[in-house]
């Protein structure tokens, strides 16, 4: 293996480790959410979320990078980077995911793309997912 993909293999390893503290995040301020009527674990959920799909968009822009040669570019590159992690490059890789693994990121993507574009004030996330 050469030393450009040991660099991203331990670069993804390091991102994953990061994802699984994220994702414990998540999980608590859930439960925390769910134990309490203060909407601040709530946000804190929404950001832990925005948080867990950067690091997956990460992931899939050094893999675009490295392994692929080609990071979309555009208006809705983050959507073309996912289809294209969906995708197989004949003779270079196999497809990173699944579609139903896109099908969800690609709600994430969504979800992550409204708590990044819009000012969302407390209490409002809660209202918009039924709490």
């Amino acid at each position: 293996m050469s030393e450009r993909l040991k660099g991203l293999a331990q670069r993804i390893l390091d991102e994953l480790n990061d994802l699984e503290r994220v994702v414990g995040r998540v999980r608590e301020g859930w439960r925390r959410t769910q134990q309490s009527d203060d909407d601040l674990y709530l946000d804190g959920v929404a950001l832990n979320l925005h948080g867990f799909y950067n690091g997956l968009e990460r992931l899939f822009k050094r893999i675009a990078t490295t392994i692929d040669g080609n990071l979309p570019q555009g208006e809705n590159w983050h959507q073309v980077l996912l289809k294209q992690m969906e995708t197989e490059v004949p003779g270079v890789r196999p497809a990173v995911i699944s579609d139903e693994t896109y099908q969800v990121l690609d709600g994430y993507r969504g979800f992550r793309h409204i708590v990044r574009n819009i000012s969302i004030p407390s209490g409002l996330i809660s209202k918009r997912c039924g709490g």
